[in-house]
């Protein structure tokens, strides 16, 4: 029997007429996850969330990106940064969840950091081997891109760079859009699973009936640009609905029609419309759990109170309804007939085609 990884590579050399889903061992397997947490995930520039979600130095937020527990923070000098959040004494995490700081106090033995990660105090500290300038808290590398902050694990990582997405979304100026919710939770799926979910239009009809089809139904679902690294759709909106938002003065009349969604290979997912820009962050945990952590955004003055409370509202229904169809997949791909299937034509699953070829690529570093 082939291994994983040479099922991928078969999948992914199929004539892009005939493409086919991977088994379900592909996202059940815990030894398959070791593999992609060691290669596809340590290597690649993952989102952490919004710039805008600290606005102030001082404001930090933490992250648990496979084994590296982060913390996000707006140094003394106004940037923002990715440290290790692992105090360098004895291993013990400096902060948990959000706020803002001075400086991080670790609450084992009250070392001491400043901002940007140098060691302030180490109480009675007088061995001769010490020296506070050896003990930097570590700086991940990171890029900010459309008011978003990525971080990469891998010190010698490729270059963060997409100029057909930058295309694809200037007009949407979506760097100046301001956070107005964040949430977390855990669900019980594949990393992979949300990826292909979230960016595909074939089941919106299907699993949205009420909460997306109205506006985004699976017939208007039109494939946009791919290149290594992203993939993209339009989901268009019915003829007569009305605008849903303003935005930006240089969005066309087709960009203010649809809702433009995007994928940022491994783990980025989102949905940008002219006024509301959702995005969902993945931590894959184990084969069959992730963290998700997502946030939306709103244009100007665009919105009142009451619409993005309703628009809300409506996505963590939409969250909830895909949430269950993905752990209950999750536990029937365990199955021994979970075979390889056909997939749909490109406006419907060809963006989960263009996530298939490059995590073939990736494998094949």
């Amino acid at each position: 029997m082939l291994t994983l990884s040479a099922q991928l590579q078969a999948v992914a050399a199929l004539p892009a007429s005939r493409p086919m889903t991977m088994p379900g061992a592909f996202y059940t397997s815990e030894q398959q996850f070791q593999h992609e947490a060691a290669t596809v995930l340590r290597r690649g520039w993952h989102c952490l969330g919004r710039v805008d979600e600290i606005p102030n130095v001082g404001d930090f937020f933490t992250a648990q990106l496979l084994n590296e527990p982060l913390i996000v923070v707006r140094q003394a000098n106004e940037e923002v940064a990715v440290l290790a959040n692992v105090c360098r004494h004895r291993g013990m995490p400096l902060a948990e969840g959000r706020g803002s700081t001075k400086r991080f106090v670790c609450s084992y033995h009250a070392w001491a950091y400043d901002l940007d990660g140098g060691l302030l105090r180490a109480a009675r500290m007088k061995n001769e081997g010490f020296d506070a300038k050896n003990c930097r808290l570590f700086r991940h590398n990171i890029r900010l891109w459309n008011g978003f902050i990525y971080v990469n694990l891998d010190s010698d990582a490729a270059p963060f760079g997409h100029p057909k997405l930058d295309n694809l979304l200037e007009n949407y100026d979506s760097g100046s859009f301001k956070i107005a919710h964040v949430a977390e939770e855990v669900w019980n799926t594949n990393w992979k699973c949300l990826v292909e979910n979230f960016m595909e239009g074939y089941h919106l009809s299907v699993v949205h009936p009420e909460t997306l089809h109205g506006y985004t139904p699976t017939g208007l679902a039109r494939k946009l640009v791919s290149a290594n690294g992203f993939t993209s759709y339009a989901a268009n909106y019915p003829t007569g609905i009305p605008k849903r938002g303003i935005g930006a003065p240089n969005l066309t009349e087709d960009e203010s029609l649809r809702s433009t969604l995007f994928a940022l290979f491994p783990t980025q997912i989102a949905s940008q419309a002219a006024s509301l820009l959702v995005s969902i962050s993945i931590f894959p945990l184990s084969a069959g759990q992730i963290r998700v952590k997502w946030t939306l955004s709103t244009y100007g003055d665009d919105l009142d109170e009451e619409t993005i409370a309703a628009r809300v509202a409506l996505w963590e229904e939409v969250n909830r309804e895909d949430r269950e169809k993905l752990e209950r997949m999750q536990i029937a791909l365990g199955s021994a007939h979970a075979l390889s299937g056909p997939l749909a034509e490109d406006d419907y699953e060809g963006t989960i085609r263009d996530f298939q070829l490059w995590l073939a690529a990736e494998d094949r570093i």
